[in-house]
């Protein structure tokens, strides 16, 4: 399954949808591992190595472990989630592109590819944000939606994406507001909870 948020048009890319209750490998595998371990779903984010390359910046992996607790809290306790510093222990992993990919984000399975926006300040932060909430949105079985207030509304239905990003940003007054603001709708939650 290949899903995520495009940047500019490109024939050969194409998005993939979820069923509404079609659950995704990586849940399924999550519900193995927590059957098995009554643990949580391990997550491992790419420590930004390579700014320069990347475009990643050294508080990237907090987004997206925000972004992953902003997911546990949306799951009314149904959804554990734990960091590791081991990959080979993650069921998603959570990794910075190259800015010449073209996608704000892509997930493949439980492989979750983002690609950090070369801008500055708090409408930066969100966008980066957001694209880590889409993104493993996808890695925990959420498709797409046509919903403009949803985060995982699909840029294909068009709207205006600047102000997409920009209205999350707004209700920032330093980053650390991220934690406070989710960024999720109420069709988001109920999804979610559908799917677990």
């Amino acid at each position: 399954m290949k899903t995520g948020y495009r940047r500019e048009h490109d024939e050969n890319w194409k998005t993939f949808r979820l069923s509404p209750g079609l659950l995704s490998p990586v849940l399924l595998a999550f519900a193995g591992v927590c059957a098995a371990h009554a643990g949580g779903l391990k997550y491992w984010v790419e420590p930004c190595a390579r700014p320069a390359e990347m475009g990643c910046k050294g508080g990237d992996p907090d987004l997206a472990q925000w972004a992953m607790e902003a997911w546990q809290a949306a799951s009314d306790g149904k959804l554990h989630v734990e960091r590791t510093a081991e990959k080979n222990q993650a069921i998603i992993k959570i990794y910075w592109v190259s800015r010449r990919a073209g996608l704000y984000g892509e997930t493949r399975g439980g492989d979750v590819f983002v690609r950090p926006d070369p801008g500055e300040g708090l409408l930066r932060e969100a966008t980066v944000y957001l694209t880590c909430l889409h993104e493993t949105g996808h890695a925990l079985g959420l498709g797409h939606t046509a919903h403009f207030d949803d985060i995982m509304y699909n840029f294909q239905y068009g709207g205006d994406i600047a102000e997409y990003f920009a209205r999350y940003a707004r209700k920032l007054e330093r980053r650390e507001d991220i934690r406070k603001h989710p960024g999720m709708s109420q069709n988001d939650r109920k999804r979610l909870a559908a799917g677990l």
